[in-house]
């Protein structure tokens, strides 16, 4: 990063200033990454210097927050293309809210959903390696469960039906990739390295390793014989194979 950083102002000086403040000072990755968290999310009831020493705290301290937020910067710099930056922050406000300081989690959480567009209840459970690509209106409901190496494209609800309480909201498998606008309703399973299409509605659950698409969605190859996916989808990006070869249709 602190060579990316050097290379940008070398290109273009005008960044000078935004390197130096943002990047070239800090130590450590956990630093950078307070600091630009407290940028972003600071204003007048919550200042920069509050949340940095909020960060601070959780991700100096908690080993598998700054191993999470390392493998989640090496997906979104592996599988975007566009990758220009990442901003996290569901880890700590997650660690607060298990911690009891649900007040100052909500907080915190409250600007992230102003400030970025995503709502990602404090009470859901992020494996590592997970990439939001474009990261923008993407709701995950309180009991959902992502696994590790998962991408989830813009405009995605990962929701409830909203017929039930507790444990209501989905768990997704490791290595899965999800489609924009698409909605995943209720407390089903995604299987290990399955893909979601774009548009989808999903309401039952997915087998692993296969496609589903479609509103209602069904599974490309039948539901009997579904076709199974060599690859793992989460991490190859690849949003059209297979679905191609299952619609028949003429614009």
């Amino acid at each position: 990063m602190m060579e990316e950083a050097r290379s940008d102002i070398e290109e273009e000086l005008i960044l000078s200033n935004y390197c130096f403040n943002s990047i070239l000072p800090h130590n450590s990755v956990e630093s950078a990454l307070a600091n630009h968290l407290s940028v972003k999310l600071s204003d007048l009831s919550l200042p920069s210097r509050t949340l940095i020493d909020i960060f601070m705290g959780d991700l100096g301290e908690d080993e598998e927050i700054v191993r999470a937020e390392k493998d989640d910067l090496r997906a979104m710099k592996e599988r975007d293309p566009a990758c220009i930056s990442y901003v996290p922050s569901h880890r700590v406000t997650h660690k607060l809210w298990s911690q009891g300081r649900k007040v100052l989690a909500l907080l915190i959480q409250n600007r992230v959903s102003k400030v970025f567009s995503i709502d990602i209840h404090l009470g859901a459970k992020i494996g590592h390696g997970i990439l939001l690509d474009h990261a923008s209106e993407v709701v995950v409901g309180e009991t959902a469960m992502i696994r590790n190496n998962v991408s989830i494209l813009h405009n995605v609800t990962l929701g409830g039906t909203g017929k039930i309480s507790g444990d209501r909201h989905l768990k997704i498998g490791g290595g899965v990739l999800i489609g924009a606008r698409t909605c995943i309703l209720g407390n089903i399973k995604i299987g290990e390295g399955a893909k979601i299409g774009v548009g989808s509605v999903v309401l039952k659950n997915v087998p692993p390793r296969t496609t589903a698409a479609g509103n209602p969605a069904r599974l490309v190859g039948g539901k009997h014989n579904p076709i199974k996916l060599d690859n793992i989808p989460g991490l190859t990006m690849d949003h059209t194979s297979h679905i191609f070869e299952w619609l028949d249709y003429v614009i």
